[in-house]
């Protein structure tokens, strides 16, 4: 289907309407298709998804009859993005908030809760003392911290280094590595301090010390204890890619999986998109196209186009990882399941990096089942995630008879695997991303999205994809004003 047989092409009265193409059906290219739609209602968009469906991390199935999320479950809720499209597609009333958010960390022979934290950076050093996670030569080599010279952080550090430096290597491998472990299955030492936890910066500037602009940040959020940190959507956050889709489609867009992409050529009046295989390929004409794939797969398809973006982004690598659930009977499971889960330090050598006790956190999985799930793989550990799916069950079972006392019979179970899921925002991040867009930017009606640039949360992919919204559409209407 090209632009000449769109469906919302006019009969023969006059020109088409302008055509935007977006290549991804993830959230930030769904959420970047109903932006468009949204301000210019009579461009035609249409999405172009290489996979079988769409929506990319975020994904429902189903566990011994139970609807579940196989993929994200939890949405940052200070930041409006996600809970705001949730809305606009009609999801409004589906929002939930977590029973519990009371997370701990299973270390040295017990899960211990976790205190107060940025990240893994300590705000509370009594109540880490308190905690057993770092013992107290490490608690004693952390309050030192204030002592010593005045911190700066005008130029970017891996975050893991720089707390061993400042705070001590235990409270980086105890902390700050399975809080960034269960966000980027990276290396802290490896990740950047400016990309990876941003409002520390302009912290440290102020107060000169790692451990104040922790307080200082917790101290401001306590403020806000009333908004909850995190929602979810009854019956699952996977719904939101499903009502996004639907959105699009009543909106007059056209939806396409299983159209791989495989060039993107910049003609000077627009773009060709070639999609399918080689023997069968179709072109796709497009006034603009929004890449909403991940790096690897868009510096594949920049070449032409933007072949310094192309450049920039073949430079960003991702990590894989697994998640297996697991069902329980809930009249016969025993074991310590308070609060919402644990995270683990790669230090102490176990399989998974991180439990989730599902239907402890959302009230909407409450039923005959207790429902669990591990995350297993980080960045370097591919390895790891070469054994079959029963092998990482019972990996991911074996430790949760160790950290909880988990007993009782399995119902059923179920792995995802997500190979290459996570980008990696090393140390440079920023200036990276600000190259790729500055070259993306001298190709008129071309704009990026998704995971690889501001944040791998919900919110912030939906944030890119409005911004690349906001560019194309500015492109193709420059001299109308976009509605809000």
């Amino acid at each position: 289907m090209d632009s000449q047989t769109h469906p919302l092409d006019p009969a023969g009265d006059g020109p088409p309407s302008p055509h935007v193409v977006v290549v991804g059906g993830g959230i930030a290219g769904l959420a970047a298709a109903h932006a468009v739609l949204s301000r210019v209602p009579a461009v035609r968009v249409t999405v172009l998804e290489g996979a079988a469906r769409t929506g990319g991390k975020l994904r429902l199935g189903e566990l011994a009859g139970q609807r579940v999320d196989l993929g994200a479950e939890a949405m940052l809720n200070r930041r409006p993005e996600a809970v705001d499209l949730a809305r606009a597609v009609g999801l409004a009333d589906s929002l939930v908030y977590p029973k519990s958010t009371a997370a701990g960390v299973w270390t040295r022979g017990a899960v211990r809760r976790l205190p107060r934290n940025v990240m893994g950076v300590p705000a509370d050093l009594a109540g880490l003392a308190a905690s057993g996670i770092v013992e107290r030569p490490g608690v004693s080599r952390a309050r030192l911290e204030r002592t010593r010279p005045r911190l700066d952080v005008s130029q970017d550090v891996g975050i893991g280094a720089l707390v061993a430096q400042r705070v001590g290597g235990e409270v980086r491998d105890r902390l700050v590595e399975p809080l960034l472990g269960g966000v980027y299955a990276g290396r802290a030492d490896e990740l950047s301090l400016h990309a990876t936890v941003p409002s520390l910066v302009p912290a440290i500037a102020e107060y000169g010390s790692l451990l104040a602009a922790a307080e200082a940040i917790t101290d401001q959020s306590a403020g806000a204890e009333a908004v909850p940190v995190f929602a979810g959507i009854d019956g699952g956050v996977g719904r939101l890619a499903g009502a996004t889709e639907a959105a699009i489609r009543a909106a007059g867009g056209v939806i396409r999986c299983g159209a791989t992409v495989r060039e993107i050529i910049a003609t000077g009046a627009g773009f060709r998109v070639v999609v399918g295989p080689t023997i069968a390929a179709e072109t796709v004409e497009a006034d603009a196209v929004i890449v909403a794939v991940p790096a690897t797969a868009a510096a594949r398809l920049l070449r032409d186009a933007a072949p310094r973006a192309a450049s920039e982004l073949s430079g960003i690598d991702y990590a894989s990882m697994a998640i297996v659930t697991v069902a329980l009977r809930a009249s016969e499971t025993v074991g310590d399941l308070q609060g919402s889960g644990f995270l683990v330090p790669p230090v102490d050598g176990r399989q998974i990096k991180a439990a989730t006790y599902s239907t402890g956190k959302w009230g909407w999985l409450a039923g005959e089942l207790v429902v669990i799930r591990c995350s297993i793989g980080r960045y370097g550990e591919e390895r790891q995630l070469q054994h079959e799916d029963a092998e990482l069950v019972q990996a991911a079972l074996a430790d949760l008879r160790e950290a909880v006392g988990l007993r009782g019979p399995v119902v059923d179970t179920t792995v995802t695997r997500w190979g290459g899921a996570l980008p990696q925002y090393t140390v440079g991040h920023l200036d990276r991303v600000r190259r790729v867009r500055d070259a993306v930017a001298l190709v008129p009606g071309l704009a990026v999205c998704g995971a690889a640039y501001d944040g791998l949360g919900i919110p912030a992919c939906i944030a890119t994809g409005r911004l690349a919204a906001t560019r194309v559409v500015d492109h193709l209407r420059p001299n109308e004003t976009m509605q809000p």
